[in-house]
């Protein structure tokens, strides 16, 4: 069984440096060999690259756009009235995409011109985009929309499914704990997940498993990875209910979890998205811990 392979998202880690570029850099000298990214859409993205590059780093993850913060978005594909917003993110994220990874699009075509540069740096790659579902409507009942909002969701999927493809992309579906985190979020649960996109019926849509997520809306971890492993596209981890660090105080037994994980033949990677209590290097010793123990997948340091 090979070991697992994780990825930093610098979204959640290294928040005592200042800005992207520094944190591609440390979770670069800590070993990690990918990271992810929320929204890269701030910094200047041949910056990005040029940090990626040097600490030879590559891109697995980053968000579509949330959409109108101010107004209480948190993604756009689930949300009625919003189809073209979503669109119009997801062509954002592609664009991105491309310029991290060196490539530019042809205009009036939706293919990419592989390996004309358009950035002085480049990430290795980018392999997925999480399209972020969205929230229920403030004010709406959840269960007088629910069906409203699948089928705005499935048509937003369908056009990202057939986008995504030319691009070698895989696009990731992602159920947000509403207990804790986000009580307006549309998609909640891997069963809702699964089932939508069972009904989309595009093999580069995949699920996004956030173990802190599952256990906080249905627990039953072990039969929920055994069941749900074959749609899995990313997996992430935090502890229950802190959100630390995996070796920090909580519900989960993130060892048992990791060889399960590694049992089941997972080959995906494991983002670390989680607060650090302090120092997040100091804060990795879990994740020493467990290198020390199984070693480093090819190619990760």
């Amino acid at each position: 069984m090979a070991p697992l392979r994780f990825s930093a998202n610098l979204s959640w880690l290294f928040p005592e440096l200042p800005g992207l570029p520094a944190r591609l850099r440390a979770a670069g000298s800590s070993g990690f060999e990918a990271v992810e990214v929320a929204w890269p859409y701030a910094e200047p993205p041949e910056v990005l690259a040029r940090a990626a590059r040097e600490a030879g780093l590559r891109l697995v993850l980053i968000n579509t756009p949330p959409g109108d913060q101010e107004k209480g978005e948190m993604g756009l594909g689930a949300v009625p009235g919003r189809q073209a917003a979503f669109r119009q993110g997801l062509e954002q994220a592609v664009r991105s995409g491309h310029c991290l990874m060196g490539r530019r699009s042809i205009p009036g075509k939706g293919a990419v011109a592989r390996g004309s540069l358009v950035c002085s740096a480049a990430f290795l790659r980018l392999d997925m985009i999480h399209l972020m579902a969205g929230r229920v409507p403030q004010g709406a009942d959840r269960i007088a929309v629910k069906a409203e909002m699948e089928i705005v969701f499935l048509e937003n999927l369908r056009h990202a499914a057939g986008v995504l493809a030319q691009e070698d992309l895989v696009g990731l579906l992602e159920p947000i704990n509403t207990r804790i985190t986000d009580p307006q979020y549309f998609l909640d649960s891997p069963q809702q997940a699964a089932a939508i996109l069972q009904k989309v019926g595009r093999p580069n849509l995949q699920l996004q498993m956030d173990i802190f997520h599952w256990q906080i809306m249905d627990g039953n971890l072990t039969g929920n990875i055994r069941e749900f492993l074959p749609i899995v596209g990313h997996v992430q981890v935090a502890q229950v209910p802190g959100r630390g660090e995996p070796s920090s105080p909580g519900e989960l037994n993130f060892p048992y979890l990791f060889q399960l994980l590694e049992d089941e033949g997972y080959k995906g990677f494991v983002g670390c998205e989680y607060q650090p209590r302090g120092d997040t290097v100091e804060g990795l010793s879990w994740l020493r811990s467990y290198w020390d123990r199984r070693g480093h997948p090819e190619g990760q340091r």
